[in-house]
């Protein structure tokens, strides 16, 4: 990795000299625009909607538009003018209880590394933290962009997390929600014995993007075949007849329970964009079993042995 960013954090008196690395990257597969007849790359060209003339990008300025119709033209020197925190210091604000904080204000992550010959501060900061169950809101500037940022250890290192400010997160206001009728008990006791049936201990490793799996695979197999479009649809349904709308919600839950037990007796792939491997899916396959009725159970054993028969001859 490399540094996009050297500085400080301003703890007290106390300063902790740190590089910042950005921490996630995304495995996306990028593609350009072409021209579908002859390949030819597709170029953009800033030209001026005035005097119809290619503008360089040294010569572009921001311009807002008000509700109002006025537009306000802002040069680099005004932006100059704004308030901004020291670009090359990290001031810690206040430490605040970590479970204060809604997940949802989090936005961009970078990993800090100490930068000095002694981490001292480095490790007295990362083991105050740990030890309060705290974390240090900060102001973060990057990119001539100030934000609020939260400052927390994660696996011995010191990871900074932008926030969005208060106002950057909408209102959940959906009237569909004030009516809403509550779930019964039976309806609420079937959903717990779902939820148990398909509990695990999370870990992202056993999950795969399958979308971009299969697209690598497609761009690797049209490179093999020498630039020739390798294209495979699944033309099978998953159409089970069913109406879209199921009136008995304790059956529907049921027939979940069942499903989940089935899945944890697969080990075929799934369709879903990310999938769980089937061995951590294996003991829900005991849950499943527990809860079913014993007229099912019995009607599973018949067919088993109904297969078994047939092959057999």
């Amino acid at each position: 990795m490399r540094s996009i960013w050297k500085g400080s954090i301003a703890f007290g008196l106390v300063n902790v000299p740190v590089k910042v690395y950005s921490a996630t990257e995304t495995h996306d597969i990028r593609f350009h625009q072409v021209h579908a007849k002859d390949g030819g790359r597709i170029k953009y060209d800033r030209v001026c909607s005035e005097c119809g003339n290619s503008v360089q990008f040294a010569d572009i300025d921001k311009a807002y538009d008000s509700p109002d119709g006025e537009r306000v033209i802002l040069t680099d020197q005004d932006f100059d003018k704004l308030p901004a925190a020291e670009k090359h210091e990290i001031p810690v604000l206040e430490f605040v209880p970590t479970d204060q904080i809604d997940p949802i204000l989090f936005d961009k992550s970078y990993f800090l590394e100490p930068d000095s010959s002694s981490p001292k501060a480095y490790v007295l900061l990362r083991q105050t933290l740990l030890e309060t169950e705290r974390t240090a809101l900060v102001h973060f500037t990057l990119r001539q962009k100030t934000r609020l940022a939260a400052l927390r250890v994660r696996d011995d290192v010191l990871v900074i997390q932008t926030l969005l400010w208060p106002d950057e997160v909408r209102a959940a206001e959906f009237p569909s929600l004030e009516d809403a009728p509550g779930a019964r008990p039976q309806e609420v006791k079937m959903a717990t014995s779902l939820v148990e049936s398909m509990s695990s201990d999370f870990d992202p490793t056993e999950f795969t993007d399958d979308y971009q799996i299969e697209l690598r695979k497609l761009i690797d197999d049209t490179i093999a075949n020498g630039g020739e479009k390798v294209i495979q649809t699944d033309e099978s349904s998953s159409d089970d007849g069913e109406d879209a709308e199921v009136v008995d919600l304790v059956a529907a839950l049921q027939r979940s329970v069942e499903a989940a037990g089935k899945n944890a007796k697969s080990s075929g792939g799934s369709s879903e964009p990310a999938k769980k491997t089937a061995e951590k899916k294996a003991p829900a396959k005991k849950a499943a079993a527990k809860k079913a009725p014993a007229k099912k159970a019995a009607a599973k054993k018949t067919a088993a042995k109904s297969t078994q028969a047939r092959k057999g001859a």
